[in-house]
């Protein structure tokens, strides 16, 4: 391909000997340069007026305007053309002077070594490429900061603007988090209930169990998520029994033997399992699963001991065994809240670590640091627009509503129909208005 001639760099040699211009040509035409000759001074001149030039290489001595009267008015007219001049002058003086009064970039000797001029002139060549793009450059640099200072005119108000913007989109990410963390635990309580109409034995177990799990892991100081992993690991520990035969729901674990005891002694795994395709549950799952896991090695399904029992494991054994000799699952006689209490003590060291059991018995007196400001009402009571101030539970434990539900006509109508349905009494606790009085 051949490139555009305009492209090429331009240089203008300018010597009153045409055997030198001649010569010249012939050294820079191969070099990829546009070549224009001048026999003076004043055809040099002549030829700035009608061809853009880069560089211009002038001998000195010429008659009527030697090569410096030339390079100075080079210099004060196209100021951007680069300058080298050749001189024969043995006298250095005239040289320097030459130098100051056209700023000439260079000066080659006469006779000239063609590899030193060829050089000369590609450094001056560049030279000039290089200062042209500083110019652009400092020329771009200038608009930008023009176009800078005019947005800059209006900034604060548009990033007060932009703030606010995302201060506002920010705060529905949060509450849409909020909600979907909310109804996220609420699925899981409405699961929990589910799983307990087919159990029967104590309304509400994996509630209360869940519950006194998350006031033990709070005792510990173990974090707010691992409370939350621990709460949930509560609702959801039996959750591997949905398939037993409802006869094994509820016959206590003291009366399985053969393989209804391989079975029970499954359940954590098949809990595990059906949990573990959930991202959220991963933490709960294995809690799940080693919740039977005892720090001496004698439990199952894994026979892991010491520090390989999860603490969120351990914390929910204790809550769970508490409350399952209560509720019959473990032997066929339901023990006191004070016997299952020494019950759990017992297992300090050989079960349980000792700092969890000590959490547990805290855990065991914690009361709710504020009281609800709400008023008790019957299911025919209920208005629409009251807000729920705490769960409402069907008289199995089953979850109805969780707290914060505002009552609409249609629910209303529906928990009285369902209170009269099913000949029971439900309790109802709604919130007082603000500065109401109970």
């Amino acid at each position: 391909m051949i490139p555009d001639a305009k492209a090429l760099p331009v240089v203008l040699f300018v010597d009153d000997e045409p055997s030198i211009l001649s010569a010249l040509r012939r050294l820079f035409r191969p070099q990829g340069y546009r070549v224009l000759l001048a026999e003076s001074g004043k055809a040099a001149l002549a030829v700035f007026e009608t061809e853009p030039v880069d560089l211009v290489v002038s001998d000195m001595r010429m008659p009527e305007m030697d090569g410096a009267s030339l390079l100075e008015q080079v210099h004060q007219r196209w100021p951007m053309v680069g300058r080298v001049l050749l001189t024969g002058y043995a006298d250095i003086g005239s040289t320097v002077a030459a130098i100051n009064r056209g700023q000439i970039h260079r000066y080659v000797s006469k006779p000239w070594d063609d590899r030193e001029l060829l050089m000369c002139v590609q450094d001056a060549l560049e030279r000039r490429r290089l200062e042209q793009e500083n110019r652009e450059l400092l020329q771009l640099t200038r608009t930008q900061n023009e176009e800078l200072q005019t947005l800059n005119t209006n900034l604060a108000a548009r990033v007060k603007a932009r703030t606010s913007e995302l201060e506002q989109v920010n705060a529905m990410l949060e509450t849409s988090f909020a909600q979907l963390q909310e109804n996220f635990l609420l699925s899981i309580n409405v699961f929990s209930g589910l799983i307990e109409l087919r159990g029967g034995g104590m309304a509400g177990y994996s509630r209360e169990v869940a519950d006194l799990a998350r006031r033990t892991a709070r005792r510990l100081n173990v974090g707010a998520q691992l409370e939350q992993d621990v709460y949930i690991a509560g609702l959801l520990h039996e959750v591997g029994k949905i398939g037993f035969p409802d006869a094994m729901l509820r016959k206590p674990l003291s009366a399985m033997a053969g393989d209804e005891l391989a079975l029970y002694r499954r359940h954590t795994l098949n809990g595990e399992a059906a949990l573990l395709p959930l991202r959220q549950l991963q933490r709960v799952a294995r809690f799940v699963r080693s919740h039977h896991e005892r720090i001496d090695g004698k439990g199952f399904p894994d026979a892991i001991s010491g520090d390989e029992v999860p603490l969120g494991a351990q914390i929910l054994s204790v809550a769970s065994d508490y409350y399952a000799a209560q509720s019959g699952r473990m032997s066929l006689k339901r023990y006191s809240a004070a016997e299952a209490h020494s019950l759990i003590l017992g297992g300090a060291g050989t079960r349980y670590e000792k700092s969890v059991v000590e959490a547990f018995e805290l855990a065991l007196k914690d009361e709710p640091t504020e009281k609800p400001r709400d008023r008790q009402l019957q299911a025919h009571e209920v208005m629409p627009g009251l807000v729920l101030s705490r769960d409402l539970l069907s008289p199995q434990g089953t979850l109805l509503l969780a707290a914060g539900f505002v009552f609409d006509v249609r629910v209303v109508k529906q928990l009285r129909e369902f209170a009269s349905r099913e000949g029971v009494k439900l309790t109802v606790f709604v919130k007082l208005p603000e500065g109401g009085a109970a």
